[in-house]
Order: C-alpha cells, then structure tokens, then sequence
C-alpha cells in the first residue's frame, strides 16, 4: 500500500509541473537547466544518505546510452516548458501523452517486437484523439494553441526516445540512472544555453519565479523521483501503467479547476480517446468467472 501511494504522490507531482513552468520568467531552456541540476543534486545527496552509490565501471559501460538519454530528457523538458507557454495547460499535457503511441510505433523498429493488432487500433484511436485536440489549435489573445500542440509532440517524441533508449542500459538501478541522466543533462544545457542564448533573463528574475523554479527542481524533479522510484519497486507492471494515468489526469484538473482553463467538446472526446487507448494497449484486461463448473 504505502508504494502505491508513493508512485501516486509523484504522479500528482509531475501532473503538477505545468502551473509552475507556465509561471516562470525564463526561457525553456532556463528552466529545463534548473530543474535538472536541483533534481540531480537533490538525488546525489539522498542516494550518498541512504547509501545508494552511484557505481561508476556502471556508469562507463552505459556511457553513450547515458548520453543519448541524457540529450532526449533536455530536449523533452525544453520542448515541454515552451508548450507549456504556448498553450493550455491541457493541450500541452494531452499532446505530449502522445509519447506512449510513439512508442509503440518505434518499438518493432528500435526493439524488434511484434505489433499486436490490438496496439495497432489503440493507436490509430490515439491518432483521431489526436485530431479532434488539434481542432483547438489557434492563435489568440491567450498564446498559440497550435504551436504549443506542436511543442507537445516534439517533447512527446524525445520522452519516446529518452525510453527506447533506457531499455538498452544494463545493470544500474532507476536511481542511478535519473541522477546520471540530470546531472548529464544540467552539462549539456549550460553548454547550450552558454552557445545558442544570447541574453538571459537570469539577472531580470523575479523573486516569485525563483520560488517557483525552486519549487520545480526539488519537488518534481528531486522529490518526485524519488517517491516514482520507491513507489514502482513494489508494483507489477500492470499497476504501474494504470496508476501512470494519475499523471494526465492531474494536469486536465488543474487546468479545469484552478487556472479555470477550458476545453471544446471536441477536446474532450480527443482526450477520452487519446487517454483511454493508450490505457487499453498498456494494461491486459482479463475476464474472470466466479460461478466455474467442476467439469469446466
């Protein structure tokens, strides 16, 4: 019981993250280097408490695939962020709950693994769920829906890459692998926004956004993964993959009910689509019959 409430406080977390992200005066980019750095050390520290070591001969052995992972987890929360600014909170987070169908799709490719005709309608019913969002897709007073959409999808696709490309890393528990990854992907931002970003606006933050950004890399991206590892130790896959739905759910509420944000009938029958199909193709669904016969 107590990891399954763990795994569903760090779906809330991460649920969460868009009304700080949204908030923040800073570029993607800024705020994807802060989190990962705040999480990552926040992660060193606890694992150097409860003496977690990080295995370094592991850690060489899973170099690139470290760093491959390393660039698609920036280039998801970059993307994320900025979708985030363009658009609803609930378009950002149903386009990018598009990754779970990416993933399906690049599967046979990067995996090698059969698609079953079931995944292949959930996501097909994925895609129109998809469409029907997209109808929402306009400017406007309140930001771009459409490119904000689009953004969601580009975070979509790394998170699709980020977990391809953690299937191939061998011998390092979720722990390991996460502070490696932040750590990694604070370096390759600093170097980023060191070559690409002129001008920052770190010396024009406000003290709010510093609250904020506080907030995010030690709640979603320390504490949050902390609880996401500790909670999914003592669950099946099947668990895992239903409670997973916290998360979208969280972020649909929150956009409904505290930022008073609103969604199109369309929206609405796109996201029951979107979500209900990846929930179909993620979790095995059996029948049982509790009156059996002897000779049954």
């Amino acid at each position: 019981m107590k990891e399954k409430i763990y795994f569903v406080l760090s779906m809330v977390i991460f649920g969460a993250v868009g009304v700080f992200a949204k908030y923040i005066d800073l570029s993607s980019s800024e705020i994807a280097l802060f989190m990962s750095l705040i999480g990552g050390l926040l992660l060193f520290g606890i694992s150097i408490i409860t003496k977690n070591k990080v295995s370094w001969p592991n850690l060489k052995k899973n170099a690139l695939a470290l760093l491959l992972a390393s660039i698609a987890l920036s280039g998801n929360w970059v993307f994320l962020f900025q979708a985030y600014k363009e658009t609803t909170i609930a378009n950002a987070a149903l386009s990018y709950y598009f990754a779970p169908v990416l993933v399906i799709v690049m599967s046979p490719i990067v995996l090698k693994e059969k698609l079953s005709l079931k995944k292949c309608l959930c996501a097909c019913a994925a895609i129109l769920g998809l469409i029907l969002i997209l109808q929402s897709g306009r400017s406007g007073e309140d930001g771009n829906h459409l490119l904000g959409i689009v953004y969601g999808l580009i975070a979509a696709a790394f998170y699709a890459i980020l977990t391809l490309t953690n299937k191939f890393i061998r011998n390092m528990n979720g722990l390991e692998i996460t502070i490696a990854q932040l750590l990694l992907s604070s370096i390759l931002l600093m170097a980023y926004l060191f070559i690409a970003e002129e001008k920052s606006g770190l010396f024009q933050i406000s003290s709010d956004s510093v609250i904020l950004i506080l907030i995010l890399g030690i709640l979603h991206a320390g504490v949050g993964f902390y609880l996401f590892f500790s909670g999914m130790k003592g669950l099946n896959g099947q668990s895992i993959a239903i409670l997973s739905y916290v998360d979208p759910l969280t972020s649909l509420l929150i956009s409904a009910l505290v930022i008073g944000e609103s969604m199109t009938v369309f929206q609405i029958f796109g996201a029951i689509l979107l979500l209900g199909s990846t929930f179909i193709s993620e979790v095995s669904l059996t029948i049982k019959y509790p009156y059996k016969t002897k000779n049954e």
